[in-house]
């Protein structure tokens, strides 16, 4: 491995990182605020990235273990380091419940430990969420976007942050694919905070929840989420645009330069709407006797947009609906969104490959003799693309069920345990009981169950392997 120059890109990460962290302080003198926990914060991280460029490296050139380490370690950085301003202005006293909270932006879960934030100083609120902007693109593509790396060696960071089966460059040099990628996010960040303002958010509100949006976090500064602005065109706003972060970017470049047809066309795209479309009318089914046939179809809608793009923004409590309807969100939540979106779960591409792949099987099985192929937009998909998806399907499941057992022994039943679990590695939010669903949180959990779940949030953003590399010993011998 090039260990220097693996401490280089992480001392520019820390000092982005720095850079990044002058937003909520500018936010909080604004408001009055001194922002000394914010600039604590900045110098140590600005010290410790200060430390790590001293080595020089010999060789700039990246192996993909190096990429899956640098991402790993970055993670697990930002996430110790971002925990430190609310704990020392006191708005999280508990370091732990820092830590979860922070893991939970950056890795745009959406989960948190909060019950009454209403009184948190304004930079540190102004932080929570921004994590979510953070943490959706990913912190390394925006520092390639940023910063010049060598050539292609950075694909290997990008394809272990960014998440989906494949990863590949939108145009011929990775650091302008990364620029376009964070181009399109921010103007579409940019775009909702607008039709926000026009909503009768305020400037300050209409920001942070369209980062909140963007990262298909979830987090909100209002105490009832969503719901607590008492707005039908906010809350179609949000759903629109959490739809919209759920897409693959990619396909936005390909409309972009004007082609259309090859974006439109898009299989995963036809499947996404198709499942929002069937699961939004099936709910509306089933809690047209609670709310009306009017307004259960809009918040049928809402509900969907919110769990499959897994950004978790709450209007109502959906663990008071039938029991069919909550089978349906959980389903949802197993979906997620598009490779190459910001949303989390496995991701539909990957089901896609998973089902055509069982499809090939049974052909092969019933006609041995055959040559069937697994295809994905009329292209072949490879073997090594499939067997991934496979591959990454079995450790999600493993890890859902081994976490679910974990967290089972704080003393909560069965459905509390896994759809925590599910919550957290699928980078959702909510869970689909009372006590955490939409209207609970994650406090009442262990500080040993807390840490679990942090590991499960950024094990489910970074897609298990980026985390799992870190733990294996021969990753570290040269």
């Amino acid at each position: 491995m090039n260990y220097r120059m693996i401490c280089r890109v992480l001392a520019w990460i820390l000092l982005i990182y720095a850079g990044l962290m002058l937003l909520p302080l500018i936010a909080g003198l604004c408001y009055g605020e001194k922002g000394l926990n914010f600039l604590y914060t900045i110098g140590l991280s600005a010290a410790l990235g200060g430390l790590l460029l001293i080595p020089k490296p010999r060789t700039t050139g990246l192996v993909a273990r190096d990429g899956f380490v640098i991402v790993g370690l970055g993670w697990i950085l930002i996430s110790l380091l971002g925990a430190l301003p609310f704990y020392f202005s006191g708005s999280i006293p508990s370091y732990i419940d820092a830590l979860f909270e922070t893991a939970s932006g950056l890795s745009t879960t959406g989960a948190t430990i909060l019950t009454d934030f209403e009184g948190m100083p304004r930079g540190d609120m102004f932080w929570r969420l921004f994590t979510h902007f953070i943490g959706g693109m990913g912190v390394l593509v925006f520092l390639m976007a940023v910063l010049p790396m060598s050539g292609d060696h950075s694909m290997h960071i990008m394809r272990a942050e960014i998440p989906g089966p494949t990863v590949g460059k939108l145009v011929p040099r990775a650091r302008a694919t990364a620029r376009t990628l964070y181009l399109i996010y921010i103007a579409l960040t940019l775009l909702e905070a607008i039709f926000l303002l026009l909503g009768g958010m305020s400037f300050y509100d209409a920001l942070l929840h369209a980062f909140a949006t963007a990262g298909t976090g979830g987090f909100s500064t209002n105490p009832a989420s969503i719901g607590g602005f008492h707005s039908r065109y906010i809350e179609t706003v949000c759903a629109v645009f959490m739809l919209l972060f759920g897409v693959n970017f990619n396909l936005y470049f390909l409309l972009l330069i004007g082609r259309w047809k090859d974006a439109l066309k898009n299989e995963e795209l036809h499947w996404y709407f198709g499942i929002i479309l069937g699961a939004a009318a099936l709910l509306t089914l089933g809690n047209h006797s609670l709310y009306g046939w009017r307004e259960g179809l809009h918040q049928s809608f809402f509900n969907v947009a919110t769990l499959i793009s897994t950004t978790g923004f709450g209007t109502v409590d959906f663990t008071t609906w039938p029991e069919y309807c909550k089978w349906i969100l959980i389903l949802l939540m197993f979906c997620g969104g598009c490779a190459g979106s910001t949303g989390g779960g496995i991701k539909l591409s990957r089901l896609l490959i998973l089902g055509k792949a069982v499809g090939a099987e049974i052909k092969q099985m019933i006609r041995p003799r055959s040559v069937v192929r697994v295809q994905l937009d009329g292209k072949r998909v490879e073997e090594g693309t499939v067997r991934a998806a496979e591959m990454f399907f079995a450790f999600y499941m493993a890890l859902l069920l081994l976490f679910s057992l974990l967290v089972s022994f704080d003393g909560v039943d069965l459905a509390t345990s896994f759809t925590a679990a599910l919550s957290c590695l699928s980078n959702i939010g909510p869970g689909m009981t009372e006590i955490i669903g939409p209207a609970g949180g994650f406090a009442f959990f262990s500080a040993r169950t807390k840490l679990l779940l942090t590991l499960a949030m950024l094990l489910g953003r970074l897609e298990i392997y980026p985390i799992a590399v870190l733990l294996i010993p021969r990753t570290w011998k040269r």
